[in-house]
């Protein structure tokens, strides 16, 4: 009979993968618990809607959406790979200032000197939307941080001497606000003024400079570098959107007044705010469309005596995209054989079927950018045209209904995992929320996208749409201690503006010569 092993050595085996086991797991916690602080348990039901990157027959790289990275009450891996926890959502700790360490926000841009045709619409931007090409969409980002401009340089304080006006003067303007790096400068400032009674509440008591005009946008030129890399030398106009009660008295007539001895018909109160003028104000001798084109067709001869090919885009917010259009009308009148462009963002409805037809056929190329949520871009008429828009075949030539005009690039705050589910219909509007659901917007289908570049914390600036578990303020956007200083003798006071930045009737006359780049 063979004798049997001593069960000793099994004994010992057994007790040290207890031992290892029970390690491992210790292990794991540790690697766990540590990850917790990074990964947020309160934007864990968000990170379903944040995709990974592929490639696709596009030269640049199309998101595309994918199964998400954490399921919700899913424990956490310690083996999770690097390439799947820079995708995962910002948190608070991601707007703590870490100097060198921290990612850019912004994108190297592209050459698009052979393709400025295609992205500013020449086939209606087929193609490019669904999904969105990242050229176009860094385009569209662009022209929209020029009109976010005319608000965060709009002095609107109340108690300012120059309420009103423009903080800065045109040639400071870019640099004041960060936006010299695309490349373009400001020839001309564009005021404009509403011809209606307001209550004696909403008049600027305090303004010296000017109790009539607003100071409404600004025209600007692509530099030699820039004109390289666009292909052509580019005319900007940039309309800013309502923020005067005067303009909100406009924005709310709903009428439709003819054009002319035509059958084109427009919004009443836009029209007012294009073309009014007054003989005996400072700043508005000429209208807001005079002075833009008097500016526009000097800048177009200059331009094209040297040879050089020209194009016009106009683009504004709201109000401003309703301006831009009205803009267009008269420049593509004056140069039939200009390439002209519409970039506008949340903007009204103008006029009616015949002014659609009539941009149509005057070669202008418009892109809407709206929001689903906001209902800015739903008026004039929002029961009446939604309802009678049904039912075009019928009422398509009716000259009292309101038409949009162009390509629509739909947009949808739930598709963003940083903004809140609590409708608030102000933010809806705000231009810095469209910025950022541009700069994640991929497709209808797809989800935001993981390596957006623009800053988030941007959305609050004038707003509080931000998720809380950001730890963003909500209108963070001001003027310290309201505009006041600590004098010398210690007292707060409202400092004077600088002689270069006190606005002049002469600023609105155009220079001999464009500014040398």
């Amino acid at each position: 009979m063979a004798k049997q092993k001593p069960e000793k050595p099994r004994r010992t085996k057994r007790v040290w993968r207890l031992k290892l086991n029970v390690t491992w797991q210790r292990m794991k916690k540790a690697l766990k618990s540590g990850l917790r602080n990074r990964l947020r348990v309160h934007l864990a039901s968000n990170l379903n809607k944040l995709p990974t990157l592929k490639i696709n027959h596009h030269d640049l790289a199309i998101i595309r959406p994918i199964q998400h990275v954490m399921k919700k009450k899913k424990p956490i891996r310690p083996t999770m790979p690097l390439e799947k926890l820079i995708q995962l959502p910002y948190t608070a700790a991601d707007f703590v200032d870490r100097g060198d360490a921290m990612t850019p926000t912004k994108s190297p841009v592209e050459n698009i000197s052979t393709r400025w045709r295609e992205l500013h619409g020449l086939h209606n931007w087929e193609g490019l939307i669904e999904p969105l090409h990242p050229w176009l969409r860094r385009e569209i980002v662009k022209y929209g941080e020029f009109v976010e401009a005319t608000y965060d340089a709009f002095d609107f304080d109340p108690l300012s001497e120059f309420c009103g006006s423009c903080r800065y003067n045109p040639n400071k303007l870019f640099e004041e606000l960060g936006l010299n790096k695309h490349g373009y400068k400001v020839t001309k400032y564009i005021y404009a003024m509403s011809h209606v009674d307001v209550p004696e509440w909403f008049e600027r008591s305090h303004c010296t400079w000017s109790k009539d005009s607003n100071w409404m946008g600004y025209v600007a030129v692509s530099g030699d570098a820039e004109t390289t890399r666009i292909g052509r030398r580019d005319i900007l106009v940039a309309w800013r959107g309502t923020v005067a009660p005067t303009e909100w008295y406009s924005d709310l007539k709903t009428s439709l007044q003819r054009l002319g001895k035509t059958n084109i018909k427009v919004q009443s109160g836009f029209l007012g705010v294009y073309c009014s003028k007054g003989e005996f104000t400072r700043y508005n001798k000429l209208s807001a469309s005079e002075q833009v084109m008097e500016e526009i067709r000097r800048l177009i001869t200059f331009f094209r005596d040297r040879g050089e090919e020209v194009s016009l885009t106009l683009c504004g917010h709201s109000l401003g995209g309703a301006l831009a259009l009205l803009n267009a009308y008269d420049a593509a009148t004056y140069f039939p054989d200009l390439f002209i462009s519409v970039i506008s963002y949340a903007a009204p409805r103008v006029g009616n079927i015949h002014f659609k037809e009539m941009l149509n056929e005057l070669g202008v190329k418009t892109l809407r950018v709206v929001v689903k949520q906001d209902i800015v871009p739903k008026l004039p008429g929002f029961i009446l045209n939604t309802i009678l828009n049904k039912f075009t075949a019928i009422t398509g030539r009716l000259k009292w209904i309101y038409r949009h005009v162009g390509t629509q690039l739909k947009l949808n705050m739930l598709h963003s995992p940083y903004l809140r589910r609590d409708p608030d219909y102000t933010g809806c509007h705000n231009l810095e929320v469209y910025l950022h659901l541009l700069d994640g917007y991929v497709s209808k289908t797809s989800k935001f996208r993981w390596n957006a570049r623009r800053d988030v914390a941007l959305v609050n600036k004038s707003t509080n749409m931000l998720i809380t578990e950001l730890k963003i303020p909500e209108c963070w956007y001001e003027r310290p201690f309201k505009g006041l200083v600590l004098n010398q003798y210690g007292r707060w006071v409202k400092p004077g503006r600088q002689a270069e930045h006190i606005p002049s009737p002469l600023s609105i006359d155009s220079c001999q010569e464009p500014p040398p780049f």
